[in-house]
């Protein structure tokens, strides 16, 4: 039984894809479409206030001295991931379609998740402080760097060019920078409140899914997304965690990283954020193409949460071995 539940989905994964489903079969329209769209760019600016609110600056300047660690997440996060991104172009238009490879360039470029390479970096025994460090540096130059780099890939690769990147990234920074100027007197009351605020950035969340899979239905989508194209999203997905779990893995042990810092490496440079990318996704892209970006997302998000978290027993075990090796070597 537990080795089964080690693959199964998350409870917020399960949310996300039962709002998908809904948005595929009762999607909104219309009026009620309108008040959504409204409800979502208020919720952009809550969940980027929050997430500035959030993230620890003593945490980050703690930790911050890391400076080889930190260099090979952010390489992994912001260089070889969109360049692995690019890579792919031959599978647009071919194995997958061009809107579904828009939104794979655009997970890309994503920052790494706080909140899961902490926990999987606890549960596995690594360096917990340089997680959090990484990770929450990582979110605060997304707020940035991934606008940038989404146009640049998208211009690279002869798509039509995100309009206006420089304004959407401006949209987003202003919420995130008051989050952090209040953040001295926001966090007492976030840390009474953990459950509320997290209802909220999932609430928010799903709000953005269910317009964007609303809107992507009803200029159809799914008509347009035979079951053989959402497999091979699958697969494309599939080969772009693989790569670079291995990546980061294998990098980590020739550059002579510590164990425990071989463990942050691995989550840090290999997960992507769903709680900043939905946001970023309904602030840059909007229309029917707006349910193509988000999918890719969606997928992998499902495939790192099944893989990080079986790495993570699997270091745990080792290092438990390791413990009792010893242990059994120094009693002899």
């Amino acid at each position: 039984m537990r080795t089964l539940a080690r693959f199964l989905p998350d409870g917020f994964t399960l949310a996300i894809l039962a709002i998908v489903v809904l948005g595929a079969f009762l999607p909104c329209g219309g009026e009620a479409a309108r008040w959504v769209g409204i409800a979502s760019k208020i919720a952009i600016g809550l969940l980027f206030f929050l997430q500035g609110a959030r993230l620890s600056r003593a945490a980050v300047l703690a930790g911050i001295l890391h400076w080889r660690l930190h260099l090979m997440i952010f390489s992994s996060t912001f260089v070889v991931f969109p360049l692995l991104g690019l890579a792919l172009g031959p599978v647009s238009g071919t194995l997958i379609a061009a809107p579904l490879y828009v939104g794979v360039l655009f997970l890309c470029c994503l920052p790494s998740t706080v909140q899961a390479s902490v926990i999987f970096t606890s549960i596995a025994g690594g360096n917990v402080a340089a997680a959090l460090c990484s990770a929450s540096l990582s979110s605060i130059i997304g707020v940035v760097l991934t606008p940038l780099l989404v146009g640049l890939l998208l211009h690279a690769h002869g798509e039509a060019s995100v309009n206006g990147v420089v304004s959407i990234a401006l949209q987003l920074l202003p919420p995130f920078i008051a989050g952090q100027v209040l953040q001295r007197w926001l966090e007492p009351w976030m840390k009474r409140n953990q459950k509320t605020v997290r209802r909220v950035d999932l609430g928010s969340v799903l709000l953005m899914v269910y317009g964007a899979i609303s809107a992507a239905t009803l200029s159809g989508m799914w008509r347009l997304l035979p079951v053989q194209s959402f497999l091979a999203l699958v697969l494309v997905d599939g080969v772009l965690l693989a790569v670079m779990l291995s990546f980061n893995v294998f990098t980590a042990r020739r550059l002579r990283f510590t164990r425990e810092d071989q463990i942050p490496i691995a989550f840090c440079g290999t997960q992507k954020s769903l709680i900043m990318g939905i946001p970023m996704a309904n602030a840059l892209f909007a229309g029917s193409t707006l349910g193509f970006v988000v999918l890719p997302m969606i997928v992998y998000h499902q495939m790192q949460f099944m893989a990080c978290a079986a790495l993570a027993r699997r270091y745990a075990a080792r290092e438990r071995q390791r413990v009792l090796a010893v242990g059994a070597g120094e009693g002899a």
